[in-house]
């Protein structure tokens, strides 16, 4: 069984951050976060990072974290290496959460649930994304944007590590969201993302894998919520082989594509309605 998120039950005010009106005001009063000498944040922001077999990776992931974030939250998919025992030496505060199922999005969704910031935000553990870039999804969230979603394609950013194939999936399946959806991406298929944690209680997420990533981006906009783009640069991996395979997930990336527009075309036809709530599992030490 598969870890599912949902939205807040009804009634519930989803804009509100998980603190009492006394706690946010005093966070707002004195709880900031220096980012240079001109420029400082209130909000905590959480850095959710899956990692399986990731020891030789971690050390450069986490030297690019800022030092400003609120917490690490380590997902950890059954590592057979010393991953979590890394981790803990690089960051001794880091909040690990051992994986019960599989799969990225059962990690990412395992991780978001640990998470006690109000900002998130989604760091893969290859060496592939630089953590200096969280400073601009969190320029964007806190100038009004919902959801940063990381591009590679647009003015700013690059990738060192998408072959042709690649490319050109990427570029059909974006494509046919933003016709099906209304959207305006320019890249679909990028896991670093920043989002406000209250998202959470507007989207479902209920998808084991790596389409998990897509899932979100035609959910953020169905949902209503304001998206903007962020540049961002992907390296290669330094470490390791991925388990990224473009066939194989770029059909189930289209299976999800093909399964909201279903969705959205029934939810018209019975004027809305809720899903059940099943909790994310994952143990926290």
């Amino acid at each position: 069984m598969s870890s599912v998120l949902h939205p807040a039950a009804p009634g519930q005010d989803p804009s509100m951050p998980s603190v009492s009106p006394a706690e946010h005001s005093g966070r707002i009063a004195g709880d900031y976060r220096p980012i240079s000498s001109h420029l400082a944040i209130t909000p905590p922001v959480s850095v959710v990072i899956p990692a399986m077999n990731e020891a030789q990776n971690l050390p450069h992931v986490f030297k690019t974290l800022p030092d400003w974030i609120h917490e690490v939250v380590l997902v950890d998919g059954n590592s057979t290496d010393n991953t979590v025992e890394v981790a803990r030496e690089l960051r001794p505060d880091v909040k690990v959460v051992r994986q019960v199922g599989k799969g990225k999005g059962d990690a990412l969704i395992s991780g978001f649930a640990a998470c006690t910031g109000d900002i998130i935000v989604m760091v893969d553990a290859d060496g592939s994304a630089d953590g200096n870039e969280i400073v601009s999804y969190v320029s964007a969230l806190v100038s009004g944007a919902d959801f940063a979603k990381g591009s590679r394609f647009a003015n700013g950013g690059g990738t060192d590590d998408m072959t042709f194939i690649r490319k050109l999936g990427n570029s059909v399946l974006c494509t046919l969201v933003n016709t099906k959806f209304g959207a305006r991406y320019t890249d679909l298929c990028y896991g670093y993302n920043a989002f406000w944690k209250h998202c959470l209680d507007k989207i479902t997420l209920d998808c084991t894998g790596f389409e998990i990533e897509t899932l979100m981006n035609i959910r953020v906009v169905k949902a209503g919520l304001r998206v903007q783009e962020v540049p961002s640069h992907e390296y290669n991996r330094i470490h390791g082989v991925s388990n990224l395979s473009a066939v194989r997930d770029g059909i189930r990336v289209l299976k999800v594509i093909v399964k909201e527009k279903g969705v959205g075309r029934a939810e018209r036809r019975r004027g809305g309605g809720a899903l059940g709530v099943r909790i994310p599992r994952g143990e926290t030490s």
